[in-house]
């Protein structure tokens, strides 16, 4: 038996997350157990999920997050396979539950698979953005070849620089990421300081954070939709790379031109 047996919405979402995976390993954006997934499925569960048991002990968090009070999220698995989760994706994550003090969580289906060692980085963000009132409900940490190349140049890491420059290369950058590309300094991964960069970086107005040197962090109202964004800044990152070794720096499109789009598809300055 499966937590997804009957519920045909939390299997669209699974299958959406394992849809997704198989597009981060075919992209050369998840090397071995590389990058996280984890969403949002409290508004699939039913009273029958609510009452399945623990599958082992309580586990601690590491911080408490009282806007989590009994949500429940599907997790990528620790040491676990993007190429895995898209074949298996039941198999390769968890589904947890968290506690009544929001400081702890209980794995409850399908199989005792401990979460990524990132959940606490992603659950602040989850926290954060119900706190606030949002209706995203995924986030994804990936690893964007080109994207992560850029952050080795000091420049591209000022407030914005990159996010131009992106929005340049093809009208649909701008279009598709409106909000533009936050910036967070290298920081130790799955460290407290990363996360609560990131928070702030994603509460100046940004849904899509690169970390220095290590990769991405999206959020948005689905997986897909988070996908999306970092694929799309991915390709402006791609034509800039490709069009330096071609020899030649890339002209960009011109503020005139960016702001002639802004204004025709409504879009923030």
């Amino acid at each position: 038996m499966s937590i997804l047996d009957n519920r045909k919405e939390l299997s669209r979402r699974v299958n959406e997350v394992a849809e997704v995976a198989g597009f981060l390993w075919q992209k050369g954006w998840a090397e071995r157990n590389g990058g996280n997934i984890v969403i949002n499925i409290t508004d699939c569960v039913d009273e029958e999920i609510r009452r399945l048991p623990s599958l082992g002990e309580k586990r601690e968090i590491g911080t408490t997050l009282p806007h989590l009070r009994d949500c429940y999220f599907y997790c990528k698995g620790t040491n676990r396979r993007m190429r895995d989760l898209a074949r298996e994706p039941m198999a390769n994550c968890s589904v947890i539950r968290i506690t009544e003090d929001c400081a702890h969580y209980e794995i409850i289906a399908d199989r005792e698979v401990s979460p990524t060692s990132e959940l606490p980085s992603h659950l602040s963000v989850h926290d954060y953005l119900i706190g606030k009132g949002s209706s995203y409900k995924a986030s994804l940490h990936t690893h964007p070849i080109e994207l992560v190349a850029m952050t080795h140049h000091r420049p591209f890491l000022e407030k914005d620089v990159l996010t131009r420059l992106l929005w340049s290369m093809i009208p649909e950058t701008k279009a598709f990421c409106p909000r533009g590309l936050g910036i967070v300094p290298y920081m130790l991964p799955s460290s407290v300081a990363l996360a609560e960069a990131t928070i702030d970086t994603i509460d100046e107005g940004y849904d899509v954070v690169m970390w220095e040197k290590h990769g991405v962090f999206a959020v948005d109202t689905d997986i897909m939709s988070a996908f999306d964004q970092v694929d799309v800044l991915n390709k402006a990152a791609q034509i800039f790379v490709t069009a330096k070794s071609m020899g030649f720096v890339p002209d960009g499109m011109t503020e005139e031109q960016m702001k002639e789009m802004s204004r025709a598809f409504g879009l923030p300055k």
